[in-house]
């Protein structure tokens, strides 16, 4: 017995003296246990999702609206945007048609307009128009059923001010002001209060009615007649199969990073055979092993990622021919940057395992942070910012531009410049390193 606990004891000597195994043990089910527990909203009385860009534009100056935008921007869910600035750095209120070129170039991906004829004076019913650029299913469908939620809340006073406006219509302004105040006194008389807020309440319908949100809407309740929602979405119009459209961007760049990642720690493995003394032996240098690592990692992602999308397309119909061009350079400018990643691991990390370690921790991050499993929108605003920062991220920015929005050159521009970039800072440190490293000696 006492050979076997030595034995156990020399095991969790080496097992703490390996890095690798410690992070894989213990560090990345924590950060992942973190994340998902931010996502779904454990120990937090606000759960769902948080600051949704929703650009509102209200061309009419009837209460009823007005009344809806204050409860949206009251939504933690919704972040209100109903003015821009344009090229002079002057704030201007949003109009529609830059509204819905906003939508097309993936800037916003929601917006409720309520038109000049949202309210008359011939019916009860509010008009809106519900804009949507359902790049992610999810979001879209948590998206549309709070609004509709926030919508129905204010739905009550909507009505009370249109029948307000209907009833002056008929009867006359004067007529209906003395029905109001002998209404809120008879209320006062009746039930108590203040006469003066029970008359502010009936001519404004701001009255606070619990129980006013529908459960259903489908389409023959009493609300769904007051509210007229008229929805359209804008962009993926042409999509033959959304949901592989959208989904098969994010796992594919998730596999493209393990894979450069492992393909860019094999250094370890040919230094360990004595593969760079031979080859420095000869007229190589450094340089020619690191473009030759770099060129391949990047023809082999490529590689990869067409293999994954030509699999969407027999698969599931995925449409890849119509804007191929775009496609092989955001597959280009993807790979550069994972390849980049996985080259400054291996010229941080002291060993092979450190590197594997380290990426594997990283790339999970990166993924759950970045959009890959989930909207970026379900998750706290610091971890919204932070995804901004993972390849990951622009990753599948890129993908959606060209599979989903159908972008050109110009409009892909600046997801590639900040791939790009990426590469360029990570290559640079890599090279630095390398220099001054142990990895060929």
């Amino acid at each position: 017995m006492r050979t076997v606990l030595v034995l156990v004891g020399n095991e969790f000597r080496r097992f703490a003296a390996d890095r690798a195994a410690i992070s894989l043990t213990f560090i990345v089910p924590l950060v992942l246990i973190y994340i998902f527990g931010n996502v779904f909203g454990v120990n937090s009385e606000d759960r769902g999702p948080k600051g949704i860009p929703l650009a509102v534009i209200n061309q009419t100056d009837a209460p009823a609206p007005a009344a809806i935008i204050s409860a949206l921007q009251k939504e933690p869910a919704f972040k209100v945007i109903t003015s821009h600035k344009d090229a002079n750095g002057v704030e201007r209120v949003l109009i529609e048609a830059e509204v819905r070129e906003m939508m097309r170039a993936g800037d916003i991906h929601f917006a409720l307009i309520f038109p000049a004829d949202a309210t008359s004076d011939s019916e009860v019913a509010l008009k809106m128009k519900f804009l949507r650029n359902a790049r992610n299913e999810i979001e879209t469908e948590t998206v549309t059923g709070l609004l509709e939620k926030t919508i129905f809340t204010a739905a009550p006073q909507a009505l009370l001010a249109s029948l307000q406006r209907l009833g002056a219509n008929q009867v006359g302004s004067e007529i209906m002001a003395r029905f109001n105040h002998s209404l809120a006194d008879a209320i006062a008389r009746g039930f108590g209060g203040d006469p003066a807020k029970i008359l502010h309440s009936i001519e404004t319908g701001e009255f606070d009615i619990p129980g006013t949100t529908p459960t259903s809407t489908n389409g023959n309740s009493f609300l769904d007649s007051l509210i007229k929602i008229e929805r359209e979405e804008i962009g993926g119009e042409g999509v033959k199969s959304p949901m592989a459209t959208r989904s098969v961007g994010g796992y594919a760049v998730m596999f493209l990073l393990f894979s450069l990642t492992g393909a860019s720690t094999s250094l370890f493995d040919e230094k360990k055979a004595g593969l760079y003394q031979r080859l420095l032996a000869a007229p190589v240098r450094r340089t020619h092993i690191l473009w030759s690592k770099y060129i391949f990692g990047i023809l082999l992602g490529v590689v990869q990622l067409l293999t994954l999308f030509v699999a969407g397309r027999v698969l599931f119909g995925v449409d890849i021919t119509s804007n191929v061009f775009n496609l092989l350079l955001i597959c280009l400018a993807a790979a550069s940057a994972c390849v980049a990643f996985g080259m400054l691991l291996a010229a941080l990390a002291p060993t092979a395992a450190a590197a594997n370690g380290m990426g594997t921790l990283l790339i999970l991050t990166m993924s759950a942070v970045g959009g890959a499993w989930w909207p970026t929108s379900f998750m706290p605003p610091f971890m919204q910012q932070f995804s901004k920062f993972t390849i990951v991220y622009w990753s599948i920015e890129g993908f959606l531009r060209v599979l989903w929005a159908n972008c050109n050159t110009r409009q892909l521009l600046p997801v590639l410049a900040i791939l790009l970039a990426f590469a360029a800072a990570a290559n640079t440190i890599s090279i630095w390193r390398f220099r001054h490293g142990q990895i060929f000696e």
